[in-house]
């Protein structure tokens, strides 16, 4: 089995993985780091979205050997000090979540958009998490969210 190298959440790890695991199968089980979720198995949903060397990308798609030497961001690590980024806590405020399945997607997904884009118009937050479902809010939380915290990111 090959042998990796690669950073999650700023933690060096090193692990042997058979060539067909997936990155979203070492992150939850080989490092027991379960807020990313298996939503569809399809690449549809985007419930399995991680950062990967500052992209989001669904994890369901990647081999984790396509990872080695990698810098991978998982929704555990978006707030490093334990508390909630300004975007969870927005979520929280604003309602944008209900049964939370979708919702650690639907964080790395935002979080790479408000990276990339601190003024989003609500048409760009709507466009940017056209590849995240939710089944249970309508979005108009969820945007109302990530434009709340764009504002409070910018200060």
């Amino acid at each position: 089995m090959p042998k990796i190298n690669l950073t999650v959440n700023n933690q060096s790890v090193t692990k042997e993985v058979e060539g067909r695991t997936l990155l979203v199968e070492l992150i939850r089980e080989g490092l027991g780091l379960t807020g990313t979720h298996i939503g569809c198995d399809t690449s549809q949903c985007g419930a399995c979205v991680v950062h990967v060397n500052g992209q989001p990308v669904k994890s369901c798609t990647m081999l984790a050997v396509q990872a080695d030497g990698a810098d991978v961001l998982t929704v555990e690590g978006v707030s490093p000090d334990g508390g909630l980024s300004p975007l969870q806590q927005a979520l929280h405020e604003h309602h944008g979540l209900q049964c939370g399945f979708c919702t650690p997607g639907m964080v790395m997904t935002a979080t790479a958009l408000l990276n990339d884009n601190p003024y989003p118009t609500e048409a760009e937050v709507r466009h940017g998490l056209e590849g995240n479902l939710c089944r249970c809010t309508g979005y108009q939380n969820i945007v109302e969210a990530i434009m709340a915290a764009a504002k409070e990111i910018r200060g």
